[in-house]
């Protein structure tokens, strides 16, 4: 088994994008610092890339789908193009199974990818992304922000990777660091 992954997926708000809570203006997408670069390393080796982002403001009327589409294609001219995109328009009550932390979004985007969620490593910035990888089997890598929990990036470390920012995170993930550490 090589360690390098053949996907890595991400969080889009706060982690790929700066956040802005149910961002449907495709004109506010700003990358967050060091993403492009380390996006086009990824591309560079062969992994591909996938996008899966919880997108309650859909189930809460605040966007539609489309905006949240138009944002995707506003991330793409920014940053490239992904290899797939999971999109959860359900609501936290809505009990459907791919919102994370829920795995479903993880284990279709392996699909989709042809791949198993274990050849996956997940980047995210809170503990949701961490809990949905690990209930898929993938192996992740929290990236913290201010919103992150203390108690999110505690649990991180004990069963996880923890990574200052993006372009390190990437780093781990290409240097195989997240699967050695996930493997049983």
């Amino acid at each position: 088994m090589s360690a390098r992954p053949a996907a890595v997926l991400f969080d889009r708000d706060a982690t790929l994008i700066d956040d802005i809570p149910y961002l449907g203006d495709p004109a506010l997408v700003r990358p967050v610092a060091g993403a492009a670069e380390a996006l086009a390393s990824l591309r560079s080796a062969g992994v591909a890339l996938g996008v899966v982002s919880n997108q309650s403001g859909i189930a809460r009327g605040l966007i539609t789908l489309d905006q949240v589409h138009a944002v995707g294609a506003a991330i793409e001219e920014r940053l490239g193009r992904f290899d797939t995109w999971q999109i959860c328009p359900h609501g936290p009550d809505d009990g459907c199974p791919c919102r994370k932390p829920a795995p479903a979004m993880i284990v279709r985007a392996a699909r989709h990818l042809g791949v198993r969620p274990g050849d996956c490593v997940m980047i995210g910035d809170i503990g949701t992304d961490v809990a949905a990888a690990q209930a898929a089997g993938c192996p992740a890598i929290l990236v913290p922000t201010p919103a992150t929990r203390p108690a999110e990036i505690e649990h991180a470390h004990a069963t996880a990777l923890v990574a200052d920012d993006l372009s390190t995170a990437v780093a781990l993930a290409l240097s195989g660091a997240a699967r050695k550490e996930f493997a049983p």
